[in-house]
């Protein structure tokens, strides 16, 4: 079995402090909870960014701070920007995380960014739009950078969609989905056994359980061959009840029910080897 991909997404976009006192907003705490995850075994950021009060953006300027901030502590990590952005964001706007270069390490883009592969209900009002256009305007820009999409995927007709962008040259093979399981569709195991069994054979997928749902979804993706996201975007607890002290926290969870499953925990170097992506030039 492939040696495990943990993901950390450090911050997210909707949670605050109030949730969770530990949810970084400033550059150095969105650097200080990179270096907790990556230290304890998380082998990919997965990065929002914020103003200092903790509101959203996607703003490159700020990336290019958080980025910067996060290599000095984290030299190897896969560095994932999200470009979900707000509601009413353009698509150029929400692209600008993928402009964000890193020339001492030779990269003119982010080594990979998230496209998500169709609209999606969040609760009340609030609407994730993703048409058809945008998707296609994602992937055609992604692959003019060279950065490769994780596929946010939260039901089954999401993959559908990303096969389908797939054979009108949108997206490239071999493709890595994340299956975000407790938001639109449910997370139980039947659940993640379908999603696993909807994707293109040589696909490699990552699953993120959303709230209550992230260490039950990480262990079936641990004993499945799967990889894993956990942090204070999907959830804020380390336990019922138990407010989590980091990211780091939570990763290191992670990787002690991969070590009791017998799974070894991937490094930088060989999540870039299992996801298809070059070398670090260092």
């Amino acid at each position: 079995m492939e040696k495990l991909i943990i993901t950390a997404a450090i911050c997210g976009a909707e949670v605050t402090k109030e949730h969770n006192p530990n949810v970084p907003y400033t550059v150095e705490e969105i650097a200080r909870e990179a270096e907790s995850a990556y230290k304890a075994g998380a082998s990919i950021i997965h990065l929002h960014v914020r103003e200092d009060d903790g509101t959203p953006t996607q703003d490159k300027a700020r990336f290019k701070e958080c980025i910067d901030a996060i290599r000095k502590l984290c030299p190897d990590v896969i560095i994932q920007p999200s470009t979900g952005g707000a509601v009413g964001m353009t698509d150029l706007e929400r692209l600008q995380s993928t402009e964000v270069e890193e020339p001492e390490l030779g990269l003119k883009a982010p080594e990979m960014a998230t496209l998500d592969c169709g609209t999606c209900n969040f609760g009340g009002d609030e609407v994730f739009i993703n048409t058809d256009n945008t998707i296609k305007n994602f992937g055609r820009i992604m692959i003019e950078r060279g950065v490769k999409p994780e596929i946010e995927v939260f039901d089954k007709g999401m993959v559908d969609i990303a096969i389908r962008m797939h054979k009108k040259g949108y997206i490239k093979a071999p493709m890595h989905f994340d299956f975000v399981l407790g938001v639109q569709m449910t997370a139980t195991a039947r659940d993640l056994a379908f999603m696993v069994d909807s994707i293109p054979a040589g696909s490699t997928w990552t699953v993120a359980g959303v709230g209550k749902n992230q260490f039950p979804m990480a262990a079936m993706a641990i004993a499945m061959g799967g990889h894993v996201r956990v942090g204070f975007e999907d959830n804020v607890y380390i336990e019922k009840g138990v407010i989590a002290k980091s990211n780091g926290e939570m990763v290191e969870k992670v990787v002690r029910i991969a070590k009791e499953l017998g799974r070894e925990i991937a490094t930088p170097a060989e999540a870039r080897e299992i996801l298809g992506l070059k070398p670090l030039n260092k």
